[in-house]
């Protein structure tokens, strides 16, 4: 019999079910391994593409990635997740992220460029109000990527001031605000037009962000002034040696909790590349690329040790675990688990 102990943790996993997806995912944790068991799959709303935890991790929340976008709040518990009550609409069509800030969930709609908010009641479940939506304007120089705005990801700043959106179709992040007036924007930044930036982190010192981006395969580095909620675009470094040959978008980034080292994923070459950054943070190499153990990586991320990366293969339809060397940071894949249509993974 396994050891309860080690697997104390659990996983859940996003999916599109359009493609062939069971839903929202849970699986058991190893914790010397890092190996996943799929437990069972929860199937209330379509395509629940990314996923997302409260502080307390009694709440589950998952964006429907449809035209008509909603969010579904779960409660979790020692069983299956059990929805809270009906998906809420979002205001928005395809919404491909979410996240949570300031007592709401926000959520990043891709197929109409805008961001909203939806407000949460005390105890996590999403109150039946309309939402705020923000809608971005704009475009880049390329079509048909960039022929107006899509917003691909939203998240919170370190401090929990800002909330910062990432919008491929503008070639921009922008910061905003949410208080009595509503979700506003404080400031926008311009990227490297063309570069179609897609999901950002934060290094652990907070005063850096990497920024990933899906139409060059690049990372623009970032100074983060949180006082001014400004962010200032500084070197775009690459993710793969050389000219790719064939498709490449990247996907994905993760920073170590140290900060020590930035993990990418990219889809088409199907590869993670592992980058240092110098001291300060603003200084990032590209050291080595390694197969994802999968086709079409779409996210990845950490398990809270930082000792296992995980890769949600879309197109092979599986979840990829690799061991990370605590001393080059270079991943070593140990694992895989079937996981149709996976689109995310992340750690209760």
């Amino acid at each position: 019999m396994a050891d309860a102990g080690r697997l104390g943790r659990r996983a859940f996993i996003g999916t599109f079910t359009a493609a062939g997806g069971a839903g929202v995912l849970t699986a058991a944790v190893d914790r010397d391994s890092g190996s996943l068991t799929v437990l069972d799959a929860v199937d209330d709303v379509p395509d629940p593409s990314y996923l997302a935890l409260s502080p307390a991790g009694d709440m589950l929340y998952a964006v429907s990635e449809t035209p008509d976008g909603a969010v579904a709040a779960y409660r979790v518990g020692a069983g299956r997740p059990e929805l809270s009550g009906p998906p809420v609409p979002v205001g928005g069509s395809g919404p491909t992220h979410l996240g949570l800030f300031a007592g709401h969930v926000l959520t990043a709609n891709y197929g109409s460029g805008s961001v909203s908010a939806l407000a949460l009641r005390p105890d996590g479940t999403l109150a039946d109000t309309a939402p705020q939506v923000l809608r971005h304007t704009g475009s880049g120089p390329h079509t048909p990527r960039q022929h107006g705005p899509h917003a691909h990801q939203v998240q919170s700043d370190p401090g929990g001031r800002w909330a910062v959106s990432v919008d491929l179709g503008t070639d921009s992040v922008r910061v905003c605000a949410l208080d009595g007036a509503g979700l506003t924007v404080h400031r926008e930044t311009a990227l490297r037009p063309g570069s179609g930036p897609r999901h950002l982190a934060f290094h652990p010192g907070g005063d850096v962000a990497y920024v990933v981006n899906e139409l060059a395969p690049t990372v623009t580095v970032c100074r983060w002034d949180a006082a001014a909620g400004a962010l200032r675009p500084g070197d775009e470094v690459p993710v793969l040696h050389g000219a790719p040959g064939g498709d490449a978008y990247p996907s994905g980034i993760v920073v170590s909790p140290d900060g020590r080292f930035v993990w990418t994923a990219t889809r088409g070459q199907d590869v993670l590349s592992v980058l240092t950054p110098d001291p300060s943070g603003e200084g990032l190499r590209l050291v080595v690329t390694v197969p994802c153990g999968g086709v079409w990586p779409r996210d990845l991320t950490l398990d809270p040790s930082g000792r296992f990366l995980y890769v949600a293969n879309e197109r092979s339809g599986d979840v990829t675990w690799f061991a990370v060397d605590p001393d080059t940071g270079v991943p070593r894949r140990a694992g895989a688990v079937e996981a149709p249509a996976a689109s995310c993974v992340i750690f209760g």
